[in-house]
């Protein structure tokens, strides 16, 4: 466990390098990934300080070797998209989707966001820590180096304060780059059903002001789609958030095409997220900004929407990032092993395409790919050891193993 330097020899397949100057991958780039057979890696401090062929390592000292023994080495994932922090699993809506349903349909019998809601209210902050760092650790011996966790099932002060300070200890309990997302605007609570500017007025000149004091939040989101939040809606509280520095990350186009795209970029977003239903306009909007697109296929896979159209946006040379969505109600997957999975299977995008996107940038959606996100002379030791295995696409092609040996987190095996 120690932060002394140590060589990573026996390498099958080294994946995933980057030049230090390369901070994400759009378009045809993602196709293409780099690679050195029979490698090795040196990492000094925490920071990888040399990798290259086994035939061109001189090995004096033989201190802090560690054999890869035929495994490969990659970046480890970087998950932009969680709403990791939740009371309570919904396996009931599950099987009221089985019995044809649709996600809308549960969310106006008071199921969805509302029932996550309800089992926060009645959750205390010491469970909900213990429950959450469970699921951390989990997904962290799965492979993930970084994670962005939402907030947005509390819809109160005291409910959204609750989950943004459970992530706050995650990061002084973790050494994972965490990042964290205020999303008051996931739906409008029950107690405002019939008072909408009531509850954006409460998010706006409650929430907004105490979480910005707490320092809780680095990002800030809404849920714009029919039924949720409106582009004018979507438009305030992002103009709310600008004051307190918070940029945007936000959930558009799940259901449907109304201008949240357009919105958001004019915020210089960070990221859009979901974009399940895309129009030419959407494409076009978001071909000509800096804002990434974050595709969330194991959401689709589990409520049986489309999936986002990547080789669409690859071709309009547009980035985008893979995220697992992990929550209770459209996807209680946070396995980004999986996550790529599915994107090569349903989105039909290459093994390397759905890598890049994981790694390299899953990182730019969280701003943190000059520090992660690829295997670069300089950068953090977040890596993947994988057990004995062929080459890369066989970790995505065999989606019901778990063909991770050790997670290795600032150049720090994780137990």
């Amino acid at each position: 466990m120690s932060n002394s330097p140590q060589t990573i020899i026996n390498i099958k397949e080294l994946v995933g390098i980057l030049p230090k100057n390369q901070l994400l991958k759009k378009g045809l780039q993602m196709n293409e990934i780099s690679t050195i057979n029979d490698a090795f890696l040196k990492i000094n401090e925490g920071i990888i300080e040399d990798f290259g062929s086994m035939k061109d390592l001189n090995l004096t000292e033989t201190q802090n070797i560690f054999d890869a023994n035929q495994g490969l080495v990659l970046p480890s994932w970087n998950d932009s998209h969680t709403h990791l922090v939740f009371a309570k699993s919904r396996e009931k809506e599950f099987i009221d989707k089985i019995n044809g349903l649709s996600y809308q349909e549960i969310a106006k019998r008071g199921g969805g966001i509302l029932n996550s809601v309800k089992h926060l209210e009645e959750i205390n902050e010491n469970l909900l820590f213990e429950q959450s760092k469970k699921k951390l650790s989990d997904l962290i011996k799965l492979g993930t180096g970084a994670i962005e966790i939402k907030s947005g099932y509390g819809l109160s002060l005291e409910g959204e304060l609750k989950i943004l300070r459970t992530v706050q200890k995650l990061k002084e309990n973790f050494n994972i780059n965490i990042k964290s997302t205020f999303l008051g605007a996931h739906a409008i609570p029950l107690e405002f059903k019939k008072n909408r500017n009531g509850y954006i007025d409460l998010l706006i000149n409650e929430m907004l002001p105490n979480i910005a004091k707490e320092n809780l939040a680095d990002y800030i989101d809404v849920f714009c789609e029919t039924n949720y939040f409106s582009v004018e809606e979507l438009d305030l509280i992002l103009k709310a958030g600008n004051k307190y520095n918070l940029k945007p990350k936000v959930h558009v186009n799940q259901f449907t095409s109304i201008g949240g795209i357009k919105k958001a970029i004019e915020y210089n977003a960070v990221s859009v997220d979901h974009l399940e239903v895309m129009k030419e306009n959407d494409i076009n909007e978001l071909k000509n900004s800096d804002t990434i697109a974050t595709l969330l296929p194991s959401c689709s896979f589990f409520i049986n929407i489309p999936y986002a159209p990547a080789n669409k946006l690859i071709n309009n040379d547009i980035a985008f990032a893979l995220a697992s969505d992990y929550n209770p109600g459209s996807s209680p997957n946070g396995n980004m092993n999986l996550v790529n999975s599915i994107a090569c299977i349903n989105m039909k995008v290459l093994p390397q395409t759905a890598i890049n996107a994981s790694t390299i940038n899953g990182a730019y959606a969280m701003e943190i790919s000059e520090l992660t996100g690829s295997i670069t002379v300089g950068k953090q030791a977040n890596l993947i050891l994988t057990k004995p295995t062929e080459s890369y696409p066989y970790l995505l092609y065999s989606f019901g193993e778990n063909c991770i040996e050790k997670t290795m987190v600032k150049g720090k095996w994780y137990n």
